[in-house]
């Protein structure tokens, strides 16, 4: 039939006049649209969202609503080229066929994923018509949340393995990059070392390899990362080629339909079944798409020219397609009113692709109104979008001048001079504590991402490079100290068995003393000689000690018998003659003499001894000098026998200032006779002082004959 009489204006029907044919083919939409939605939910998106972006959707032209559902053509490429660029870069020397791997460039231009992650080269278009997706959240955080730099090779192994786990192999280009330029960094500087101590040692450099295990097996798992890119890429190409055909046959089963002979119902719905097909296929090699995509829509205009000769038909496909316009016009209603603005966004991209891609034309009298409602929904949404990307950039600026502020601050603790251990130690510390701030600030703007990153990189490998070079020049210092623990170690070994105490015990304590003052060696031999030394310092101590114990327990035995000499003494009765009384008690002096020293917890039994001495003495008609020098004789007897150096030496002090004092006493004396000279001498001053330097220099001579004891004990 024709379609020449223009129908009146009318209200646009209830959502809920739907045919049970037209519910099929809605449900079928429905259900592509939800997994177009997964798809778009999961792939990279980019994070421009311009004002020129956003009025695309609003400004889309009537034009759009034309019986054909003629959509644009051109092929936006921003991610397709990327991927391609991505290829063309990766030159990098590996074991895996490179030939190979640049055969998919063109393949892969077309779209990054398929199976799971694959979105139709519609789909891809008109994401970037309608506008620019939502920020990618995870941008950033690639760049920034791994700071390869700070891991230790076996952690950028552990690293790279964990990415290969859990990634596919074409997605993970940069982060594998990083690590490989980290690892290699790292693996040079390990190896010019090396390299230098073994010229060092008079080897020659052609002589020279150097590998580690760990080396190995970084490259087993990049060949292993290789391989399976490559092999990504290979069987991208196959699908690619293998939709492409399906595609074909699903434009020359349309070109069929005009010639099939069947009734017009059963057209229709082959119709339906071959643009949901369609819709299905998949991606394909991008230098077909555009005439593929114009070819098939080409057959698909004239496919609406052939059924609006049945007008029935015709009113039913508009009729079904208004009813999923207004579906969407609904959703997006509610989606303006969505509190989550990068919710709301996503969502409404997915409705205009399948306002775009899955919903054909709608009766004339309606398209206006129609698209007016949607396109006021997705201005409110597009409104409120733009506000939040506003606050966003405020914030994202005011965490680029902090991080500016923290790379500052690591730039001018990596300048501070730092010349000990535990000053490094305090300057890592620090470093961490702005590290852990930098990364705790979130995102700045996107075109300032890369310099921040830079310059925070920069900065943080400058520190690590002064610290290297620290305890590069440590290592040295350490070597030096190790010669000069092993030398203390040598004399601990020759003098660990010796048996003289009084000169050995003194050194053994002064190479301790000089062992703790030496400082660090290397970590590899601290335990090592650490317990040599310690071995043999405790070997002489615990002889030391045992002597000790041996001598303890005589002098426990010379207290016992000294214990009963004392009763002895005590209880000695005098006999009255002289000389004999004085022999007895010399007797008894060379006795407790001859037992030796007694515990220095027991030494009070020497002043009992002295004291009994006393009153025998006082029994005796003796000189007082005589007395004096006995008991004095006695008192050196017993500093001797227990071998108190620093007791003889007191008293030696004590006896010389004695004999100072007395002499100078004298010497006042006399002279204070100088004031009696008319004075007559039975004159009872002068006879008093005459007596006292008479008392003075009795006292004098003791003291004189105590020196010359003590000196001959010394």
């Amino acid at each position: 039939m024709s379609d020449k009489k223009e129908p009146k204006e009318k209200e646009i029907p209830n959502n809920e006049s739907q045919v049970d044919e037209t519910a099929k083919v809605a449900s079928k939409n429905e259900e592509t649209t939800a997994a177009a939605e997964s798809d778009v939910s999961e792939k990279e998106e980019t994070n421009e969202a311009t004002e020129s972006g956003d009025a695309e959707v609003v400004k889309t032209s009537e034009a759009e609503e034309t019986e054909g559902s003629e959509l644009d053509a051109t092929v936006e490429a921003t991610e397709s080229d990327a991927i391609a660029s991505e290829e063309k870069e990766d030159t990098t020397p590996t074991e895996v066929s490179e030939e190979v791997e640049n055969t998919t460039v063109e393949a892969e231009a077309t779209t990054p994923k398929v199976g799971k992650e694959a979105e139709t080269e519609e789909e891809h278009e008109e994401e970037e018509e309608v506008s620019s997706s939502d920020d990618d959240e995870d941008d950033e955080k690639d760049d920034e949340d791994k700071d390869y730099h700070a891991l230790t090779k076996k952690e950028l192994i552990s690293e790279f393995e964990k990415l290969l786990k859990n990634k596919p192999a074409h997605e993970i280009k940069n982060e594998v990059e990083e690590i490989k330029t980290e690892f290699n960094a790292k693996f040079t500087e390990e190896l010019e070392q090396k390299k230098e101590e073994f010229l060092a040692e008079g080897g020659n450099i052609i002589d020279f390899h150097y590998t580690t295990p760990l080396k190995k097996e970084f490259n087993s798992i990049y060949f292993d990362y290789k391989e399976k890119r490559n092999n990504y890429y290979k069987n991208l190409k196959k699908d690619l080629q293998a939709n492409l055909n399906r595609r074909q046959e699903l434009i020359e089963e349309l070109k069929g339909l005009l010639n099939a002979e069947e009734n017009i119902n059963t057209t229709y719905k082959h119709f339906k079944d071959i643009q949901e097909r369609w819709h299905l296929a998949g991606p394909i090699p991008r230098d077909k798409y555009n005439i593929v995509w114009n070819t098939y829509h080409h057959h698909v205009e004239n496919f609406y020219d052939f059924l609006h000769l049945n007008r029935e038909f015709r009113d039913l496909d508009f009729k079904h397609n208004l009813e999923q316009k207004l579906k969407l016009i609904g959703r997006a209603e509610e989606l303006a009113q969505e509190e989550d603005v990068n919710k709301a966004f996503r969502e409404l991209q997915m409705l205009h692709k399948m306002w775009k891609e899955e919903i054909g034309p709608v009766a004339k009298e309606y398209r206006e109104e129609v698209w007016d409602k949607f396109s006021a929904s997705t201005k409110v949404i597009h409104d409120k979008r733009h506000e939040l990307l506003k606050d966003m950039e405020q914030q994202f600026e005011t965490n680029y001048e902090k991080k500016k502020e923290l790379i500052a601050q690591i730039n001018q603790v990596t300048a501070e001079t730092k010349a000990s251990h535990q000053a490094w130690q305090n300057a890592i510390k620090k470093i961490q504590e702005l590290r852990d701030t930098y990364f705790g600030l979130g995102k700045v703007p996107r075109a300032k991402n890369k310099e921040i990153w830079g310059l925070f990189k920069d900065a943080t490998r400058t520190f690590n490079h002064e610290k290297n070079s620290f305890y590069k020049n440590q290592k040295k210092d350490q070597y030096q100290n190790l010669e000069k623990k092993l030398e203390l170690i040598k004399i601990a070994e020759e003098n660990k068995d010796s048996d003289d105490f009084d000169v050995v015990t003194p050194l053994m304590k002064k190479i301790q003393n000089d062992w703790k003052q030496i400082g660090h060696v290397p970590r590899k031999d601290s335990d090592k000689i650490w317990k040599q030394f310690k071995g043999a310092c405790n070997h002489y101590f615990n002889q030391l000690h045992a002597q000790k114990n041996e001598a303890n327990k005589e002098e426990l035995e010379n207290y016992e018998a000294k214990s009963k000499l004392l009763e002895t003494v005590e209880s000695l009765e005098l006999s009255g003659e002289h000389k004999a009384d004085l022999k007895t008690i010399k007797g008894q002096i060379a006795a407790w003499k001859e037992l030796g020293r007694v515990p220095y917890n027991k030494r009070n039994i020497e002043r009992k001894f002295n004291k009994v001495l006393d009153g025998l003495f006082g029994k005796l008609n003796l000189d007082k000098k005589e007395t004096e020098l006995i008991k004095f004789e006695n008192k050196l007897n017993s500093m001797v026998s227990q071998e108190d150096e620093r007791k003889l030496q007191n008293e030696h002090f004590f006896i010389s200032k004695k004999i100072g004092e007395t002499k100078d006493e004298i010497r006042q004396l006399e002279n204070n006779l100088g004031f009696f000279q008319d004075a007559k001498s039975d004159n009872p001053l002068v006879k008093e002082v005459h007596k006292n330097i008479a008392n003075h220099k009795e006292q004098l001579e003791v003291w004189k004959a105590k020196l010359s004891k003590i000196k001959s004990l010394q």
